[in-house]
């Protein structure tokens, strides 16, 4: 088997003409170039080059095998110097993985100023509230919410809670609202389907920022925030979601708090690396953006007392308010 080493040096002493000359572009010692040729010449059986004191000239044979491979060697080196150069640069395509609501709170004006400052750079998003396989989906960085099933990954932590409960006045007006942690498990939620058995689990931080684990079940369950949220909204139980989620159904008065002193925890998000190594300029340039924007939105509800307030605001004089 060739070794395309010995081929690329080779290359180099046709064109230059001279072993010296080679063995100074390559940055290594004259014999040593000029015994991996005869390795070469070994492995070919057959002589590439006439050599003398003064002189260095190709045979009929290393004319030929020049002219074969001399092109391929020279295309390698320049493809090579071209992405040297362009890795000072954010260049190529970036596969991204997100949840399918990624969008709602994701503003499309901050990718389109992204590409716009990056012209070389291309974006393809795989959107999905399923865990997404980095290796097999060919990912170069996920944004992810909750707890981390894979280890071997590389994660950065934007965030580490988030959003509070909710329920819509429908609801609460049928079956009230819990009045603490223990009455929550007694209620309907909609949940994220629970990876074993009927329940799922929630964990939530209250006021001393002691957590604690509530079990908690209902028979409206998605794998999507969207749905989640629509099924709250329509009544069919108590919701644990981000508030850059809700916020709209909060001010409208399709969703209202319950137990506001409570907010979910270990549910935060995180950036997502198949590997640390050799991260591409452009992988690192989108993600600093973007997490830059992300940690500016509104992922927590406001205080349990500042709630109390919006809900009093609608009754107060109009007199007061000016």
């Amino acid at each position: 088997m060739l070794d395309l080493n010995e081929v690329a040096m080779f290359v180099q002493v046709a064109r230059l003409g001279s072993f010296a000359e080679a063995a100074r572009h390559l940055r290594m010692p004259s014999a040593t170039v000029s015994r991996r040729i005869q390795q070469l010449e070994t492995r070919l059986g057959t002589r590439l080059m006439q050599r003398s004191t003064r002189k260095l000239t190709l045979t009929s044979a290393g004319q030929t095998f020049h002219e074969r491979c001399g092109p391929a060697v020279e295309e390698l080196i320049e493809a090579g110097q071209s992405h040297v150069a362009g890795s000072k640069e954010p260049c190529g395509a970036i596969r991204v993985a997100a949840s399918a609501s990624f969008f709602e709170y994701f503003d499309m004006g901050w990718v389109s100023a992204f590409l716009a400052a990056h012209p070389a750079v291309q974006i393809d998003f795989v959107l999905s509230d399923l865990q997404a396989d980095l290796i097999a989906d060919r990912i170069d960085v996920a944004f992810h919410i909750g707890a981390l099933e894979d280890s071997s990954y590389v994660a950065r932590r934007i965030f580490t809670s988030y959003g509070g409960l909710l329920a819509s006045p429908a609801y609460l007006a049928a079956n009230g609202a819990p009045r603490d942690l223990r009455e929550l498990s007694e209620h309907e939620c909609v949940t994220q389907p629970p990876a074993t058995g009927s329940f799922a689990t929630w964990r939530l931080k209250g006021p001393d920022d002691c957590e604690e684990d509530v079990r908690v079940r209902g028979r409206f369950s998605s794998n999507t925030h969207v749905a989640l949220r629509e099924a709250a909204c329509a009544g069919l139980g108590i919701v644990a979601l981000p508030a850059i989620l809700t916020s709209s159904e909060v001010a409208a008065g399709r969703l209202v708090p319950v137990l506001p002193q409570y907010v979910r925890a270990g549910r935060g998000m995180s950036v997502v690396y198949p590997s640390r190594q050799q991260r591409p300029l452009a992988v690192t340039a989108f993600v600093n953006m973007a997490v830059e924007k992300l940690s500016l939105q509104e992922w927590m509800p406001p205080p349990a007392e500042t709630m109390s307030e919006r809900r009093l605001e609608p009754h107060l004089d109009s007199s007061v308010c000016r």
